[in-house]
């Protein structure tokens, strides 16, 4: 599987991905610009001494890493709102789970260009606006896992 971090703000969150990623032998592709630098202690700190058994990948831009994957690639959007549920689609080893900025999720222009490609997490309370970043991302990575039989190591 690969996730992408759109602009991820927060380093801890990219941190627990990042740990997230090497447990699940997932590859991480971070898309620019950050709001926090690479070295940032937090990042580091969430990681822990996870970032050496994780396949990433920095990318200037999405124009950038979109040019690089490939045609037949499903990319999957996951933000709130989506028209279906993430446990509603079938997921493949390859797939790519993209999501958004902290602050502000995806980029309408990239949801409304793959309306069925958008998925969300379901929110059952109306003031709960949205879940962490790393929790998110690991609710639908272990969902496609899931469907995929658990094929890793034990």
């Amino acid at each position: 599987m690969h996730i992408v971090l759109l602009e991820p703000e927060i380093p801890p969150n990219t941190g627990n991905v990042a740990r997230l990623c090497a447990a699940t032998r997932s590859s991480l592709h971070l898309i620019e610009p950050f709001g926090f630098k690479l070295d940032d202690t937090q990042l580091k700190r969430a990681g822990m001494d996870y970032w050496q058994h994780v396949e990433w990948r920095r990318w200037p831009s999405w124009a950038a890493f979109r040019k690089a994957v490939p045609d037949e690639a499903h990319l999957w959007f996951v933000e709130s709102k989506g028209p279906r549920l993430y446990t509603e689609v079938s997921f493949v080893a390859d797939d790519y789970l993209v999501f958004g900025r902290e602050t502000a999720g995806l980029p309408k222009t990239l949801l409304q260009g793959s309306p069925d490609r958008w998925l969300r997490i379901p929110m059952f309370h109306a003031q709960a606006r949205s879940l962490n970043l790393s929790n998110c991302v690991a609710l639908v990575l272990f969902e496609a896992l899931r469907q995929q039989g658990f094929r890793g190591e034990t």
